[in-house]
């Protein structure tokens, strides 16, 4: 095994490329797969609940199990977990290419997930632990998060161009290959290393946010088909409620709980879990309504609806790096309420949607709901961690991560339960149509980044953020 990496080990940079590999494989895979939706629906005679599923399976499974991925590889080893998690990531890659129904592609979707859980918090650690230069660190989580953006404006073309030059089964082939040589560079290259005190399992707790976060999701996506208020769903929703209050009173209780409830009692840290939540719930639903639209109301090929989207990838790329210096030299308040303001019109001038709209209006919803989206994304983390103890701040970071994946589950969930019903397919005036209540939804999720930016980012939220950090330090000491 090679020995730990220096700051004058040039292995750390090719650390860093294969780290970043995985994020980039992870991430594409979600957008490319929301360009192949309409592809996936007419191959295997799909439903539209599952094709909410096919991308809730996804994300649900993730947002349930990154915060024990991240606890279990401090204490076996984060080398270890990230090599198991590139198997399984690639493995449910094979099994998504080859499904013959949709049930089974759900299935490989939430295998290719429980992998993915293991990447992307792993990865960061290994990051963290890599370049002990804090400058240099700087740079190389400014090189990771770059990752995203690239990713999400690669994704939808590469999607389209899979799908229409070999079809929608290509978008899970390369990532076979892919994950096969991350593998064998990891196993070659990564060092392994583990927390100085990892934290104690907790089965319940993990067990409880599973119980959460899958009924909630399954009730909100099938109620449509079962009624609202019918025996199931009221059944659904009131063990999603008991989960959470008994989730919330066994994690107060323990010493090391999965979940840190006293970090909510900073505005600061509590709004940016409701803004990350929010702002990629809105995310979840631009994507899952704007794939439908253009290829099933406009009828676009899966390449050109890919193009189509490019404004808001790019607009994205561009304004992340703009938002984090921004953050870093005043503050959270105007890159939320920039980013807030400009999802909301984004989201309001998508309301009245037609399958004659003219491409102008579309493209300038596109570039502003990328430019908030890309405003968005970086200060979430930096308001998450806002006034916690240095050897806090790695969990508020997880949680924050994990809230994005609960927003962008919820986002596809709510927005096909309520504005794509089945009928909506009839004809390109009826999906156009359908979306209008979705469009309404993601300028809400808008409004609400806007609020809650400026409510979390005033003196009385700062105030409890340093209130928050001193009851923790304190705590730790006793």
């Amino acid at each position: 095994m090679p020995a730990d990496a220096t700051p004058q080990d040039p292995r750390r940079f090719l650390i860093l490329g294969i780290c970043c590999l995985s994020l980039f494989v992870v991430g594409i895979d979600t957008t490319a797969v929301n360009i192949a939706l309409p592809s996936i629906r007419s191959d295997l005679d799909t439903s539209v609940a599952q094709l909410q599923w096919t991308i809730d399976a996804y994300t649900l499974t993730l947002a349930s199990l990154l915060l024990l991925a991240g606890a279990t590889a401090d204490r076996v080893g984060r080398a270890r977990v990230f090599k198991v998690g590139l198997a399984l990531f690639t493995l449910g890659s094979l099994l998504c290419s080859v499904a013959p129904s949709a049930p089974l592609l759900i299935a490989a979707r939430a295998l290719q997930a429980v992998g993915g859980s293991m990447l992307n918090p792993v990865a960061m650690s290994i990051v963290r632990n890599t370049f002990t230069d804090a400058r240099e660190r700087a740079q190389a989580i400014g090189v990771w998060g770059g990752t995203i953006g690239v990713s999400m404006a690669l994704g939808p073309v590469l999607g389209g161009l899979l799908v229409e030059a070999v079809g929608w089964r290509a978008i899970f082939w390369v990532n076979v290959p892919i994950g096969i040589a991350a593998i064998v560079l990891t196993a070659r290259y990564v060092p392994e290393s583990r927390a100085s005190r990892a934290r104690r399992p907790d089965p319940l707790g993990q067990a409880l946010v599973i119980v959460l976060l899958g009924t909630l999701t399954y009730a909100i996506i099938e109620a449509p088909s079962h009624g609202w208020l019918t025996r199931e769903s009221v059944a659904l929703f009131s063990v999603a409620a008991g989960a959470l209050a008994a989730l919330v009173s066994w994690e107060l209780r323990r010493r090391d709980p999965l979940i840190e409830m006293r970090f909510f009692r900073s505005a600061p840290f509590a709004g940016a879990t409701a803004i990350a939540v929010a702002a990629f719930a809105g995310l979840g639903g631009f994507l899952f309504l704007n794939t439908l639209y253009l290829q099933e109301a406009r009828g676009l090929s899966p390449l050109t609806a890919g193009l189509w989207t490019l404004p808001m990838a790019a607009l994205t790329v561009v304004c992340g790096p703009l938002s984090g210096r921004l953050v870093g030299r005043v503050g959270a308040r105007p890159s939320l309420v920039v980013g807030g303001a400009a999802m909301t019109l984004a989201g309001l001038l998508l309301t009245e949607l037609s399958s004659t709209t003219p491409v102008w209006l579309l493209f300038c919803a596109y570039v502003l709901f990328g430019l908030g989206f890309g405003f968005v994304n970086p200060p979430i983390t930096n308001t998450a961690v806002s006034g916690m103890p240095a050897d806090q701040a790695g969990v508020a970071a997880a949680i924050a991560s994990t809230s994005r994946q609960i927003g962008a589950t919820l986002g596809v969930a709510v927005v096909g339960a309520v504005a794509i019903p089945a009928a909506a397919f009839a004809d390109a005036a009826d999906v156009a149509a359908a979306g209008h209540v979705g469009w309404w939804i993601v300028a809400g999720c808008g409004a609400l980044v806007l609020a809650l930016g400026l409510a979390t980012t005033s003196r009385w939220a700062n105030a409890t953020a340093a209130r928050t950090a001193l009851a923790l330090r304190e705590g730790a000491a006793t």
